[in-house]
């Protein structure tokens, strides 16, 4: 699984038994904490992975750091926050590489392994499946508010919590059960990337606007304005896609489209296998909500109820 059939990794199988999967992902940050961008950036690496199924298993460090404008203590925190995320997901850390650059990005490249036989692609989904989403959406617009002095500390710890939370134990559970379909709600947004589900199975997805969990603060901050330049892009290319079969505000509207930097595991589940998959859920203590479901038809398309 490769360029030819784009997903959110690469897959390569060496065996009939062993096939390994590898990502990478960096970016600049989006908190003033350096431990907490580490933290954030690391787990935001390592999703990929379990969005495709797999167990990551190395890492490699990515760096671009102004040595002339920063301190380099700013650099070892935004390390040590990667390894501490590391470390909690079983992943060794076994190299990288830094370079001398304006402006600051981190990030990780990974490693993973999975039974050839039990990948989870974005392709897959099947008429009749429910869609579940493990994680809120807002975490970009609460950002945004960040940047612009505006958030309150309540929604940022809320922020910082959610992107955090590596999707290891989620990933675990729907192995376990057995999903149609797997990916991970990042840059483009819940539409943007339940779009390529879409697309790739050839099939609906049909989402109730009231199910999709939100942060409350990132509603007010979209009332405000405060959405960031992605969001706008998101909705641009990919609203041909989308019907409104209700009045949407467009606060919530701003909020489908909103980039999510280590958002959560959106899959596609047998009806018959939904609620011991919920089940699963409540007993591990991880978040998961039925936000929807997938139709036949229109082909490639996202219907909003």
């Amino acid at each position: 699984m490769g360029l030819e059939n784009p997903d959110d990794a690469g897959v390569y199988k060496l065996t009939d038994d062993i096939a390994i999967v590898q990502t990478v992902d960096f970016f600049t940050p989006i908190v003033d904490d350096p431990f907490t961008f580490g933290q954030i950036a690391a787990a935001n690496s390592l999703s990929d992975i379990y969005a495709m199924g797999g167990k990551p298993v190395t890492a490699m460090n990515i760096v671009s750091f102004p040595l002339n404008k920063l301190d380099i203590g700013i650099l070892k925190e935004i390390m040590r926050g990667g390894l501490e995320k590391l470390k909690e997901a079983d992943v060794v850390l076994v190299g990288g590489h830094s370079i001398d650059d304006p402006e600051l990005k981190y990030g990780l490249s990974v490693t993973g392994i999975i039974h050839p036989q039990k990948v989870l692609a974005k392709q897959g989904a099947q008429a009749g499946d429910a869609l579940v989403l493990t994680k809120p959406l807002g975490t970009g617009i609460i950002s945004t508010a960040l940047k612009g002095e505006t958030a309150s500390a309540a929604a940022v710890k809320k922020m910082v919590a959610s992107m955090t939370t590596l999707n290891r134990k989620a990933a675990e559970i729907i192995q376990d059960i057995g999903v149609h379909a797997c990916t991970d709600i990042t840059g483009f947004g819940l539409i943007g990337h339940a779009y390529e589900m879409a697309k790739a199975g050839g099939c609906a997805f049909c989402f109730n606007s009231a199910a999709v969990p939100v942060f409350p603060e990132a509603l007010e901050y979209a009332r405000m304005g405060l959405v960031p330049g992605g969001s706008h892009s998101n909705r641009s290319f990919y609203e041909p896609f989308v019907e409104y079969h209700k009045p949407v505000s467009d606060e919530l509207r701003d909020i489908l489209y909103d980039p999510q930097t280590s958002g959560g595991l959106l899959f596609s589940v047998a009806e018959n296998k939904k609620d011991g998959l919920l089940k699963a859920f409540k007993k591990k203590k991880v978040d998961a909500f039925v936000v929807g479901r997938v139709e036949n038809k229109p082909k490639g398309k996202i219907i909003i109820e």
